[in-house]
């Protein structure tokens, strides 16, 4: 049985990681070996897209595709200071689906500067094989 509050946890403490073993470690132990991160791109990204009669999609896939995506977020957003990822508490689970959002917080307090929605698709085992995120703000 996965508990969700701990999943939901070590999922957001990977975007916080500071050390980048420790983050790859983390990496394989969330997703699959063949896991995938699905990202809304930012709207700028998608109108323009549309402009061209185009739909675009963001992937990550794989282990070292995922160990990438995190890494980039961390030093763009975590690593100079500036925020920090926190679930916010309403983790629920669905079979083998799990939706939560978290926010991204100013390392000084503050308001979120950022929100967004996950939607995880899990195997067997807990691990996660697909990962929807949609940036809300």
């Amino acid at each position: 049985m996965i508990d969700t509050e701990e999943l939901v946890g070590r999922y957001v403490a990977v975007w916080n990681e500071p050390d980048a073993e420790s983050r790859r470690k983390a990496v394989a132990e969330l997703w699959t070996e063949d896991g995938v991160q699905i990202l809304q791109p930012p709207r700028e990204i998608r109108e323009t897209a549309a402009a061209l009669g185009l739909t675009p999609v963001l992937e990550a896939r794989g282990h070292e595709a995922l160990d990438v995506r995190v890494t980039r977020s961390y030093d763009e957003f975590v690593a100079p200071g500036k925020f920090f990822f926190r679930p916010r508490n309403n983790a629920d689970r669905l079979a083998d689906i799990v939706k939560f959002t978290w926010e991204m917080v100013p390392t000084g307090g503050g308001e979120p500067a950022g929100v967004g929605l996950e939607i995880l698709v899990l195997d067997e085992d807990g691990r996660i094989r697909t990962d929807y995120q949609f940036i809300e703000g």
